[in-house]
């Protein structure tokens, strides 16, 4: 006998637009996590979006991932899977491969790890073995968890040294990383970082990785999706390995790829399948061929110049409201700033943006234990607003930060700002 859903609770409220045609299903049948979810869907809508590891993927993302592929199994990789019934989750693998190849000019991709770091995972274990030497940025510079930290495998596993920037100027110091790479021999060189708003030199990391015999892995878990839109330049012409997430700039769903040539391109899937994975989750990679077919657009180019140009609009803002921005501004997505010079630590400026509605973390600074505020305009982007825009949030961004004004008014103003541009549009 057909089970009848339970009627939801008269306090909870029907969908809105950035809900799936088919979440009245859910609301009916659990109401609890569909008004988790609705609550959630608001709170993106009405503050700021300022994190710079996030965005909103577009609705034909979002509808690849609550497709019938998330019903699938599919261990291994096209046309030679562990379970049957494949068919359509072989195709969508294609697609998903053979797309980002053709956006991101390589011989080979692999869009099966479930995140970036399950990518770096599998780049490490394709290429190292345990002991081995790695050269990456340090994490007190801007490294991620995945370059050495001590509480991750990486910092388990393997040994590594950390370059850092100028003093001065904030920059990566490649007389340093030469002067490492040649002192340690690693058997890698990582370039890549979580808070480096300038664009590697990939070339001079090449040259430095050929000198001592290394492999070079690019993360690019960052600029992927300027990277895609021409807005930044590629390593793939340089690098060994590259590793990136297809969330982020890039717009699509949370998860992991790598891009390598054909030599290495079998190493590279043993070791996501079946050294460090087991089966795919196909209607992630259904979605990151769908982001991969977007960022192939005209428009995305367009989209992807957008956000370098808010950055510098809002690093610019943000000196003008006192803050000290790392390397004097930015090439990318990513703004760094210090609020020391408005007397506020970075956690507490944090928790005071917070409370006015803009969402952002923190990230280390270098030469001392300060934490600095680190943004993001991928998402206010997305959302369709413009350079006026940018700068307005970047005097809201002062004012909550000093506690300038009424914090009643200024969440307002917030607000006000967000719903005006909202994620998902009507």
């Amino acid at each position: 006998m057909p089970v009848t859903p339970p009627a939801a609770p008269a306090d909870v409220p029907p969908a809105d637009a950035a809900m799936p045609q088919d979440f009245d299903a859910l609301l009916h049948q659990d109401p609890e996590v569909a008004g988790i979810l609705l609550a959630e869907s608001r709170r993106q809508s009405s503050t700021l979006q300022l994190i710079a590891a996030e965005n909103f993927t577009s609705p034909a993302v979002l509808a690849a991932l609550g497709s019938p592929l998330a019903n699938k199994y599919a261990e291994g990789y096209p046309g030679a899977r562990y379970h049957g019934g494949c068919e359509q989750a072989d195709a969508a693998e294609r697609v998903a491969v053979r797309r980002a190849t053709t956006l991101f000019g390589a011989e080979h991709a692999n869009v099966q790890p479930h995140s970036g770091s399950s990518a770096v995972l599998a780049a490490y274990a394709a290429l190292l073995r345990p002991g081995d030497t790695v050269l990456a940025m340090g994490l007190a510079y801007g490294g991620h968890l995945t370059h050495g930290a001590p509480g991750n495998f990486s910092g388990r596993w393997f040994e590594f040294a950390g370059y850092g920037v100028d003093p001065d100027s904030g920059l990566i110091d490649y007389a340093q990383v030469r002067a490492l790479a040649r002192a340690r021999r690693p058997k890698a060189i990582v370039c890549g970082s979580i808070s480096y708003p300038r664009h590697p030199d990939y070339g001079t990391f090449r040259e430095i990785a050929d000198e001592v015999g290394a492999y070079l892995i690019a993360d690019t878990a960052h600029p992927m999706g300027l990277i895609a839109g021409g807005a930044a330049p590629s390593p793939v012409p340089y690098a060994d390995v590259v590793c990136a997430t297809t969330h982020k700039v890039l717009r699509g769903p949370r998860g992991g790829m790598i891009l390598c040539g054909s030599e290495l391109a079998e190493r590279i899937d043993r070791a996501v399948f079946p050294f460090t994975q087991g089966g795919a989750q196909m209607h992630t990679v259904a979605a990151k061929a769908v982001a991969f077919g977007e960022a192939a657009a005209p428009a995305f180019a367009v989209y992807a110049h957008h956000v370098v140009a808010h950055a510098r609009v809002l690093a610019a803002g943000l000196e003008a409201e006192g803050f000290e921005v790392a390397t004097d501004g930015t090439d990318t997505h990513l703004v760094v700033v210090d609020p020391a010079p408005l007397g506020v630590d970075g956690r507490t400026a944090r928790d005071r943006l917070m409370a006015a509605g803009m969402v952002l973390d923190t990230c280390a600074l270098p030469y001392g234990d300060a934490r600095g505020l680190r943004l993001g305009t991928a998402a206010l982007t997305t959302q369709g607003m413009d350079e006026a825009d940018v700068a307005r949030v970047a005097v809201l961004f002062g004012a909550a930060v000093r506690e300038r004004g009424d914090a009643g008014r200024l969440r307002s103003e917030v607000r006000e700002l967000a719903e005006r541009n909202p994620p998902y549009p009507g």
